[in-house]
């Protein structure tokens, strides 16, 4: 193997090296809440957002490649890591983690507390995430939303508690997810009557 080569390999692992251990240096830092805003909504509801542990970085392969000339491109700088949402749950109680304990789109009217977690993936120094909540029977209304504002470098879930100290109106509902206050999600459920 030729100098350049070795010295090509080596710079790959160290980098590789220090993305996973930029990876792990986030396990475990929770992002805490900031106390739900006051509003005329019905409902009190309130946001937690925890990280999930980061998935190992790929092993980079040691190859050789002849510099970029003009006229000629490198190789492709990898798109950055965009945050989105993966997948939105709804479930009656949260795990540790704020995971959804036991999934379910059918609640009973005495069902106090409704929670939607929300996994996302990609990084954000500080995107805000909310959930609108609506009951659509009838002629449809707003029954709360709920914003928190969170950063991350990797997976995290982000759960919101919509809480009702009376039985919820049985019927249809939905709750729609957005990223700064763009739609990009919705799931429905329904309320059974008592």
């Amino acid at each position: 193997m030729n100098l350049f080569a070795r010295s090509f390999a080596t710079r790959g692992a160290i980098l590789a090296g220090l993305l996973l251990l930029g990876a792990c240096s986030q396990q475990g830092n929770d992002t805490a809440a900031p106390p739900p805003a006051a509003s005329s909504a019905p409902a009190p509801a309130s946001a937690h957002t925890a990280a999930l542990p980061a998935p190992a970085a790929p092993a980079v392969p040691a190859t050789t490649a002849a510099p970029a000339t003009a006229g000629s491109s490198a190789a492709a700088v990898p798109a950055p890591d965009v945050f989105k949402v993966g997948a939105v749950t709804l479930g009656e109680a949260v795990t540790a983690g704020y995971r959804i304990a036991k999934p379910t789109t059918l609640f009973a009217a005495s069902q106090n507390i409704i929670y939607a977690s929300v996994a996302t993936t990609g990084r954000t120094s500080g995107a805000t995430l909310s959930a609108h909540f609506r009951y659509l029977e009838g002629k449809g209304e707003d029954v709360t939303t709920i914003s928190q504002t969170i950063a991350t470098d990797g997976p995290a879930t982000t759960t919101f508690k919509l809480r009702n100290p009376n039985d919820w109106p049985a019927g249809k509902y939905q709750v729609e997810i957005a990223i700064d206050g763009k739609p990009v999600d919705r799931q429905a459920f329904e309320v059974k009557a008592a």
